[in-house]
């Protein structure tokens, strides 16, 4: 006889990562724009490691202590290298706007990475 058929339940698992709220049971969960996050989609990405790379290059403080970057011109770079995989892996494949967003990205960070180089 299994422990259920003797009226032994065992145990339930409730994940309640990321839910500091609890929601109500059947609650319609927030949009993303309720939470205060932008879209995911491709522009938010390039942007995301865009603003990454500014970081590392010691342009732009950090969001959440405001602090500026130390200037690490090797993780700019890697960042800077793989937003140009994504624009050759992507190549073809974006909108007109996301092609040109990624290329203009592109560009100001790879001169903004030479005047730091000096």
């Amino acid at each position: 006889m299994s422990s259920e058929q003797q009226g032994e339940r065992g145990f339930v698992v409730v994940d309640k990562r990321g839910s500091a709220g609890a929601e109500e049971p059947g609650a319609a969960k927030p949009s993303e724009a309720e939470r205060g996050l932008p879209k995911a989609d491709f522009a938010s990405l390039a942007i995301s490691l865009g603003h990454s790379a500014l970081y590392h290059l010691g342009l732009v403080a950090d969001p959440e202590s405001g602090k500026k970057g130390a200037g690490n011109l090797a993780l700019a770079r890697q960042t800077i290298d793989i937003l140009e995989m994504l624009e050759e892996k992507t190549r073809g494949n974006l909108r007109a706007d996301e092609a040109r967003l990624l290329e203009e990205l592109l560009y100001d960070l790879r001169m903004r990475f030479v005047e730091a180089s000096k």
